[in-house]
Parts: C-alpha cells; sequence; structure tokens
C-alpha cells in the first residue's frame, strides 16, 4: 500500500524545504565519480517535485548549490553548472504541463552567463503559473542572504525611508531574498546528516525538521510521502502549551 493513502490532505504544509545531500557518496558506492551521483540525483528532484505537486502542496524549495559548495574542486562546479542549465531546459515542458512556477533564491550574481540566462528565461516562462512553486536555492547561504537584508534596511534607514525604531521582524522578512515566500513549516534533510548547513536560518525558527538516513538519490516519492505524515502526527505549539492549543 502506497502511504499516499495515509496522508491527511486537510493538514498539508504549504512549503516544504528540502537539503538533497548525499548524491556524491551514493555515487562512490557505485563505483562511479560524484558527478554520475547529482546526475541520478536529477531523478528525486522530478519525482519529489512531482510528489508535492499532486498532493497540493503550494511551495518546495531545494537546496541545489550553497555559496559553501564554490569552494569545491572547479571541474565538479562545471559539471554541477552544466548539469543545472541542462537539466533546467529538459524540465520546462514538464513545469508548464504540470502548472509548476520556477524561482530561484541566492546570489545569481555569482553564476554563469549561460546559466543565469537559462534560469531567467524558464522563470519567465513560468510566471504565469499558479500551481505549486519550486524554488531552487542557487548560490544561497542564509547568512548571506540576512546580511543582504540588513544593507537594504541600513540604506532605507540612511535615505530616511525608515525609521530605526520601526524595524522589526516584518521588515527584515520583507527584505530577504525569499520575500513573498510563507516560511517552510517542514524541512527533509537526506543521508543522515543532521545539521541546516546554513540554510533559511531566519524562516525556520518553527519548522518542523525530519532527517533520514536515505541518500538523495535514493530518496522516493514515497520516503517523501513518509515525511508528509512524520510532520503530521507532530503537534506544533509555536511555545504554547499544548492546553492553549486545545
Amino acid at each position: 500500500m502506497t502511504n499516499i493513502n495515509i496522508i491527511d490532505r486537510n493538514k498539508l504544509p504549504q512549503h516544504v524545504a528540502v537539503i538533497m545531500d548525499g548524491n556524491g557518496r551514493w555515487a562512490q558506492k557505485q563505483g562511479k565519480d560524484r558527478i554520475y551521483g547529482h546526475e541520478y540525483g536529477v531523478n528525486s528532484v522530478r519525482e519529489v517535485a512531482r510528489a508535492a505537486a499532486e498532493l497540493g502542496i503550494k511551495y518546495l524549495t531545494l537546496y541545489a548549490f550553497s555559496k559553501e559548495n564554490w569552494k569545491r574542486p572547479s571541474d565538479e562546479i562545471n559539471a554541477l553548472m552544466s548539469l543545472l542549465v541542462n537539466t533546467i531546459k529538459n524540465e520546462i515542458s514538464i513545469l508548464i504541463e504540470n502548472n509548476i512556477r520556477l524561482l530561484v533564491i541566492g546570489d545569481m550574481s555569482d553564476l554563469t552567463d549561460d546559466c543565469r540566462n537559462e534560469i531567467n528565461k524558464s522563470i519567465s516562462q513560468t510566471s504565469a503559473n499558479n500551481g505549486m512553486s519550486l524554488i531552487l536555492a542557487l548560490s544561497y547561504s542564509a547568512h548571506w542572504e540576512i546580511i543582504d537584508a540588513v544593507k537594504k534596511i541600513a540604506r532605507l534607514v540612511k535615505d530616511n525611508k525608515l525609521n530605526i525604531e520601526d524595524i522589526n521582524e516584518n521588515v527584515l522578512t520583507e527584505n530577504l531574498n525569499s520575500k513573498g515566500i510563507p516560511f517552510p513549516e517542514l524541512l527533509i534533510r537526506t543521508s543522515g546528516e543532521k545539521r541546516i548547513s546554513n540554510f533559511l536560518l531566519w524562516q525556520i525558527a518553527y519548522t518542523e525538521l525530519y532527517f533520514t538516513d536515505k541518500l538523495w538519490p535514493e530518496f522516493s516519492k514515497e520516503d517523501f510521502y513518509k515525511a508528509i505524515i512524520e510532520y503530521q502526527n507532530r503537534e506544533r505549539r509555536f511555545g504554547m502549551l499544548s492546553e492553549q492549543l486545545k
């Protein structure tokens, strides 16, 4: 029996974020080089995106490439950028067919011209879609995003467009690179690692965390359903008592 039959469609998270970890280790287990794992991991991206869209989840954010990933060997970085461009080209028709809108968060200025152009083209082509939003975190780090927001706020204060006394959580949120995207209710990380890796630190203050030992290329839609079921079985108190929620 598929796990989808256990899911309560009335208790779905609006936004699920995923740290897709373990491509390289999976490839090494197969006796292949790391890029083979990244290439195979595209299958899991496709499967999870379709599963989320079919369930009715409105936002799915995938941590595809971090600021720190630029420290990796140049041949791996070049292969990843090429894979990203080709994947977006190949998947654009599927996004349009399934009414999925593509968005990106991160420092796009770090990307190569052809990569940035292909992404912007796909964002434009899917901008009218009103089903699920698929958000790729590219050249992203939460530290970068928060510092960038602080700089924007500082400029507003300098230009007398904002009073210091009026700076609050909402002001910072509205100046994030991810503004307009609701905070995730569920964060999934694969590969058995139990850390956040500089991902959406401001946004996940009350997010439910789900860790699995599955390496990303092994992660299937059934594994995604298990994470949703685990989320639905948790009590989200937001600092309150259980009695207050009842």
